[in-house]
């Protein structure tokens, strides 16, 4: 990317806001989280890097409580959420935007927005959104079926920001985009964090992650086996490249 990036804040002291500890992971009999730990912090951007298979998006499904089963802790806003249901999860205030998106593809922009319940006060309003979203404003009555890739990304994430979640869970938000829509996403979560929200994404696009975030936890085989922050990125390519071929 061309993008001129401001370096990450430090990561945040103090008690986190979401911490996973000896989290397990069952897909039926599956067993694909092999005791993930992570902490992330108010206010943090945190990925999780890895390849395929190495375990990033079961734990956030896991997180969701979208598994078969989990075991373990999860802690949200100091708060366990390891035995409660998905919808509670997410009223508690963490929103999900999964790598399909989930648009309805019937309804406009507008209509899509709309449509999440406001579950805590602190979410932004239309006005606000179609701010941070020139685009989505342009196409504000257009149909989901008629957004490009990049459109019903940023709508997938924009819904959320509308509910009050306080922590935003993306996975692959920039999976088969153009490197232009890239860095408007790559913008705008910059932006959410200005604003106070956090965030933990998935990613693979190496690249993509060191513009945006504070922190990586790096995956394999269904645990984490690194941790780096983003100003230690120079120092620490050699062992990354290992683990990612970046």
């Amino acid at each position: 990317m061309s993008e001129a990036i401001a370096p990450a804040r430090p990561a945040q002291t103090g008690a986190a806001l979401l911490e996973i500890r000896d989290l397990q992971a069952w897909y039926g009999e599956s067993h694909v989280l092999h005791g993930v730990d992570v902490d992330v912090h108010p206010g943090e951007v945190v990925t999780l890097l890895g390849r395929n298979g190495a375990g990033k998006t079961s734990t956030l499904r896991a997180i969701m409580g979208l598994v078969g089963r989990r075991t373990g802790s999860i802690r949200y806003a100091g708060v366990e959420t390891i035995g409660q249901r998905s919808d509670l999860i997410a009223r508690a205030g963490i929103g999900y935007c999964p790598e399909e998106r989930g648009i309805f593809a019937s309804l406009n922009v507008t209509e899509n927005l709309l449509l999440p319940p406001v579950v805590l006060p602190g979410g932004l309003d239309l006005d606000t959104i179609y701010t941070l979203f020139p685009n989505l404003k342009e196409r504000a009555s257009s149909q989901g079926t008629k957004l490009s890739g990049g459109e019903q990304q940023m709508l997938a994430i924009a819904r959320i920001l509308r509910t009050g979640a306080k922590l935003l869970l993306l996975d692959e938000p920039t999976e088969g985009l153009a490197p232009v829509i890239v860095q408007q996403i790559g913008r705008m979560i910059r932006e959410i964090k200005a604003r106070g929200f956090t965030v933990l994404l998935v990613e693979q696009n190496f690249r993509f992650a060191q513009t945006v975030a504070d922190r990586h936890y790096v995956m394999e085989h269904g645990r984490v086996v690194d941790m780096v922050r983003n100003d230690e990125l120079t120092a620490s390519l050699g062992r990354l490249h290992e683990y990612l071929g970046v």
